[in-house]
């Protein structure tokens, strides 16, 4: 335990220097950008480390694993984001333990996580997932919203019971116009999200940016990065 607590640690003191380094190349504080862990696929144990290096966000992106590590963390100062995508079968799980669910996509997902929310008395933190693949069908490979879909998600969000509509979030995309482009996808993302603050002032959040694009999301002005193998290391293929 001792020597995975030092690789962790390790790890972490790497990623803080790139977004401290970002940060400084873009002209913008270090204390703008929040540091999310995806720890996918990992055991609670390493939550638990994380917990005491000063780590105070994790995702995940599968609630059968998210659901169980929650409870063994329960005791920890964490904030849980789910970045998966979410089926409505797994909401009533899902709003159980996640603060935040940044890939909300569809009017039906809204419904399902506010009749959630209010059954358990919560405060659901909810970001439009927005998908800047999206082809005729209006939504992207890995789930999300077109662009031109994102104003009115976002104010069915706005005004869902249980529902605080936090910002926007994005994946940079490996299709389309933008493949390649993570700058160009992330600073595609903030556009968007000035345009949403203009009806919705409190909803400042924008999510980008992973462990190879870190640099690009904290230049186009992400305001949260989430980062899972610069931390943790390659993920066990799944089985």
């Amino acid at each position: 335990m001792t020597e995975r607590r030092d690789e962790l640690a390790g790890n972490l003191a790497k990623v803080e220097r790139r977004i401290a380094a970002a940060c400084e190349a873009a002209g913008r504080k270090r204390e703008e950008v929040t540091l999310i862990v995806v720890t996918k696929t990992y055991p609670a144990s390493d939550v638990r480390i994380l917990s005491e290096l000063g780590v105070r966000h994790v995702a995940e992106n599968r609630d059968q694993d998210a659901a169980p590590k929650a409870v063994a963390c329960a005791d920890l100062p964490l904030s849980w984001h789910f970045v998966g995508q979410l089926q409505t079968n797994k909401v009533r799980s899902v709003a159980g333990y996640a603060h935040t669910v940044q890939s909300v996509d569809r009017s039906r997902l809204v419904t399902a996580l506010s009749k959630e929310a209010v059954r358990q008395e919560r405060e659901l933190g909810c970001l439009i997932q927005v998908a800047l693949d999206a082809g005729v069908s209006g939504r992207g490979e890995r789930g999300g919203v077109s662009p031109d879909g994102v104003e009115e998600l976002a104010g069915l969000v706005a005004g869902a019971p249980g529902l605080r509509l936090d910002g926007l979030m994005t994946v940079a995309p490996l299709t389309g116009e933008y493949a390649g482009r993570q700058q160009a996808a992330f600073e595609r993302l903030v556009e968007l999200s000035t345009s949403v603050r203009r009806d919705h002032p409190a909803a400042t959040m924008v999510s980008a940016g992973m462990s190879a694009d870190l640099e690009q999301a904290v230049a186009a002005g992400a305001t949260h990065v989430r980062v899972g193998t610069a931390v943790l290391g390659v993920r066990p293929r799944l089985g």
